[in-house]
C-alpha cells in the first residue's frame, strides 16, 4: 500500500560538501511532482527546523545529522531518509545517487521504517530538575580533564549496581552501541532490540563490566558528593552540560521513537561488516590479501 507524502523537510548539513547543492536538487524535483518541500540548512550549532505538517524528512550529511534530526522529528513521528554525503554510516545507508529511488520506493510502500528507541535524560540538582535532553545514541558522564577519575553511584530502579571509580560511564541505546560504547569495549546490539547498555569507561575495579539491561529499566547515576574534578554530561556527543557534586542523572526509554527509513540494498549488518572490516572465515583469502 502506498504512502501519501504532501510535505517534505530537507535538512542539510552544510559542513558536508555537496549537501547544500543536493538539497536544492531534491527540492526542485519534489516540487515538480507537486510535493511541498522546505530546505533547512545549518553549519555548526543548529536550531530547530520547522516541522509543522511534514510527512517525511531527508537528512543530508552523516550520522550526526540524523542524530540531530531524530531529536527534533521523533515527537511528531516523522520518518527520516538518511542520505550519506561521505562513507556509509550506521544511520545513513542511502547514497547521494539513490535518494530519489529511496523516496519513490518509500512512497510506494516498498521500503520499511525502522523504529529505534530514544532515551530521555534529566538532571536533578538539589531536588530540582535543571535540564532535560533526548538522545538516540547515548549519554556519557566523564571528567572534564584528561585521565581524571570520577566517582559515581549507578542504580537500576532504586537497586544499586555499585559505586564506580572510572573515567566515566556510558548509557547507550542499541543504536548507540556501535559508537562511543563500542570504543569503550561494550557489546554491539541489533538496533531493533529494546535494551540499554551500562558501560563503565576504564573502571578502576576490573570487576565492573558492561551490562545490558531491559529497555524498561530506569537508570540513575549519582555524582559523588566528594567529587572534586569537574564532570560533564554529553548526549549524542552534541549536547553538553557541566555537572556538580550530588547531581542525579536519570536515564529512561523515551515514549517516542526515531523512525528511520531502511535502505533496500544494504542493512545494519552490511554496514557493520564494512565498518569493522569483517572478512569472513578465519584464514580465508580476501581481495586485500591478494
Amino acid at each position: 500500500m502506498g504512502r501519501t507524502v504532501h510535505k517534505v523537510l530537507i535538512i542539510a548539513n552544510l559542513l558536508k560538501p555537496r549537501a547544500g547543492d543536493l538539497a536544492l536538487v531534491i527540492e526542485r524535483r519534489l516540487k515538480d511532482e507537486g510535493v511541498d518541500a522546505t530546505v533547512f540548512t545549518f553549519s555548526g550549532e543548529p536550531v530547530g527546523p520547522p516541522t509543522d505538517g511534514c510527512d517525511l524528512a531527508f537528512s543530508l550529511g552523516g550520522d550526526g545529522t540524523v542524530l540531530f534530526a531524530s531529536r527534533i522529528l521523533s515527537p511528531r513521528g516523522i520518518p527520516i531518509i538518511g542520505v550519506n554525503m561521505g562513507d556509509f554510516g550506521f544511520l545513513t545507508e542511502i547514497t547521494e545517487t539513490e535518494w530519489y529511488d529511496a523516496f519513490a520506493e518509500y512512497r510506494s510502500g516498498r521500503l520499511d521504517i525502522a523504529e529505534r528507541i530514544l532515551i530521555d535524560v534529566s538532571v536533578e540538582r538539589r531536588g530540582e530538575v535543571v535540564d532535560r535532553f533526548v538522545g538516540l545514541n547515548d549519554t556519557v558522564i566523564t571528567a572534564a580533564g584528561i585521565s581524571k577519575i570520577v566517582r559515581l553511584t549507578v542504580e537500576l530502579d532504586e537497586m544499586s549496581l555499585g559505586n564506580y571509580r572510572a573515567d566515566g560511564v556510558i548509557i547507550a541505546t542499541p543504536t548507540g552501541s556501535t559508537a562511543h560504547s563500542a570504543a569503550a569495549g561494550g557489546p554491539i546490539l541489533d538496533p531493533r532490540m529494546d535494551a540499554l547498555i551500562v558501560n563503565p569507561i576504564c573502571p578502576f575495579t576490573l570487576s565492573h563490566r558492561p551490562i545490558v539491561v531491559p529497555g524498561s529499566e530506569v537508570i540513575r547515576i549519582v555524582v559523588d558528593r566528594q567529587q572534586r574534578t569537574d564532570v560533564l554530561l554529553t548526549v549524542d556527543g552534541q549536547l553538553v552540560l557541566p555537572l556538580e557534586a550530588g547531581d542525579v542523572v536519570t536515564v529512561r526509554r523515551s515514549e517516542h521513537r526515531a523512525r528511520i527509513v531502511r535502505a533496500r540494498y544494504r542493512n545494519f549488518y552490511d554496514v557493520l561488516r564494512s565498518k569493522l572490516k569483517w572478512s569472513g572465515e578465519p584464514g580465508s583469502p580476501t581481495e586485500e590479501d591478494g
